[in-house]
């Protein structure tokens, strides 16, 4: 063994968990402290002005400028108070990562002092320079002209002394160059293709939402085991050495009592998320030794997209004070376990439904049916579409081996709402049903939400299985930034609700009532 790594060894040994300082003992004193949110937003705005972020945050209307003054200005005095310099337009360009340009909040006068200022155009649009980022060709290097402009559905945070605004960012020609533009247009899609056809069900759904549950695994690592290893450094994973003597062969890692030192880092990681309202609930070992995982509560896809973002910048600062590295690689280990970053998707109503969830009587039942099949067919009919929003170099070495789902795209849903599925093709086969027929079939449907909880087992192994009120797709790797499966996943779904309706309204005029159909 070389000194460097006997050096390492040492050093690891003296290591002791660092103690963490919690701002209190409750979280809801300090959730959300550093976002401008609605209620800093209700106390900070007069009241057109906040009516007008509402309008554009739940119903997507335009903020007009004369009120974006208003709001740039309650975000200056917000931040300011909080110790704040400089702003930042924070958006994520097709690099896989987030990018940022530092502006002060201020400009000089005349008499040779300055002024703090931020004003509603600064909030609304910046300038940095698209040329060095991908743009798949779209413009000459030297034409450098590209744009950030202000997401108002995402909150604008702060972290260390500078407050980060989230941005879409768009070429000078009008093209998307992140992942964020696209995936609004997705949204604003399926949330459009989703509400027609609740609408056969419900006239009170007028706005549908994608919703997203992410899982981040990662691994630590000891900073000094870290520097002695240049393969681990430069490409996230080990390329040469032997397996150790003992991996994950009795699985007594998984789920086990989380080491000392790794629970300190994670209990400031989570003080952190904490603090920038990403509701961070869940800790836990990973079945690969050093392996862990951490997962929130479901938000609204766009919003979380952005939080999954910060926490991967935060699980890698806050790691370094703690002598940690953080690997976020796929497959930084050979022969043990991957990371993904499983992507829980939904869609859920302005009343409050999720339409993925069976429901309590025939009418719901038959409208979730209506959504669990049109998934299983879009899914079907663009499952390359899938496949490519989850392809890199490092997730496809991860793929197919060691608990990860396999490359080919499919999907699970279980053998009860297989059975129930094959129940109802058999029935359209042997003609029109009988009303003691459909009676049955109301009543097999009908069983479904007394057995939700477990009417599917949770399949390890499939990229896309449903597990009871929402599909997991856990082929997305833990690098990866979720939009890229957002963006497909709710194309297709938009695609596939359109031609559905399309093609029972065409039914509906040639004679069908409803009631047939439904």
């Amino acid at each position: 063994m070389s000194v460097n790594r006997f050096k390492a060894l040492e050093e690891v040994q003296t290591r002791t968990p660092l103690e963490v300082n919690y701002p209190s003992n409750k979280v809801s004193d300090y959730y959300g402290e550093n976002v401008f949110n609605i209620s800093v937003m209700r106390a900070y705005l007069t009241d057109s002005a906040f009516k007008s972020v509402k309008k554009a945050i739940y119903e997507g209307h335009r903020i007009e400028r004369y009120i974006a003054d208003q709001i740039a200005t309650a975000m200056k005095d917000w931040s300011m108070a909080k110790g704040v310099t400089h702003y930042t337009h924070w958006f994520q360009p097709l690099t896989g990562s987030t990018a940022e340009k530092h502006d002060a909040s201020f400009k000089p006068i005349e008499d040779g002092r300055a002024i703090e200022h931020f004003e509603g155009q600064l909030l609304i649009q910046q300038e940095p320079d698209a040329s060095s980022f991908p743009n798949g060709g779209i413009r000459n290097t030297f034409e450098a002209r590209g744009y950030t402009a202000w997401d108002p559905t995402s909150p604008a945070f702060i972290m260390g002394k500078t407050l980060c605004i989230p941005t879409i960012f768009i070429s000078y020609t009008g093209e998307s160059l992140d992942y964020k533009a696209p995936l609004l247009k997705a949204l604003d899609a399926v949330d459009s293709a989703a509400t027609s056809v609740c609408q056969y069900f419900d006239k009170n759904i007028t706005r549908v939402r994608a919703t997203l549950g992410w899982e981040q695994e990662y691994f630590l690592v000891d900073t000094a085991l870290y520097n002695a290893r240049p393969d681990l450094k430069m490409t996230g994973r080990t390329l040469v050495g032997h397996a150790p003597a003992k991996g994950q062969q009795l699985d007594d890692h998984y789920f086990g009592s989380i080491p000392e030192r790794a629970t300190a880092f994670m209990q400031e990681f989570e003080v952190e998320a904490y603090r920038l309202g990403i509701p961070v609930t869940t800790r836990h070992n990973e079945v690969a030794p050093n392996q862990f995982e951490c997962a929130p509560m479901f938000e609204e896809a766009d919003l979380a997209v952005d939080h999954n973002l910060l926490l991967m910048d935060l699980l890698e600062k806050v790691a370094r004070r703690h002598h940690f590295e953080v690997l976020l690689h796929e497959k930084p280990f050979a022969g043990l376990n991957g990371s993904g970053k499983h992507n829980n998707w939904s869609l859920g109503t302005n009343t409050n439904i999720n339409l993925l969830q069976p429901g309590k009587n025939p009418k719901t039942n038959l409208r979730f049916l209506t959504f669990l099949i049109n998934t299983i067919k879009g899914i079907h009919d663009y499952a390359d579409v899938l496949r490519s929003s989850i392809a890199s170099a490092s997730n496809d070495h991860r793929l197919g081996g060691h608990e990860a789902p396999p490359a080919i795209m499919s999907i699970f849903i279980g053998t009860q709402l297989t059975d129930m599925l094959d129940k109802i093709e058999k029935s359209i086969k042997a003609g029109k049903m009988t009303p003691e027929d459909k009676t049955a079939l109301k009543l097999d449907i009908g069983k479904i939400p007394q057995l939700m909880l477990d009417n599917t087992d949770r399949n390890r192994t499939s990229p896309f299985a449903f597990t009871g009120n929402k599909f997991e797709f856990r082929a997305v790797g833990s690098t990866a930034n979720c939009s890229q499966a957002m963006i497909a996943i709710n194309t297709i779904m938009a695609k596939q609700l359109n031609d559905f309706k399309i093609a029972v309204d065409k039914r509906i005029a040639n004679g069908d009532k409803k009631t047939r159909l439904f």
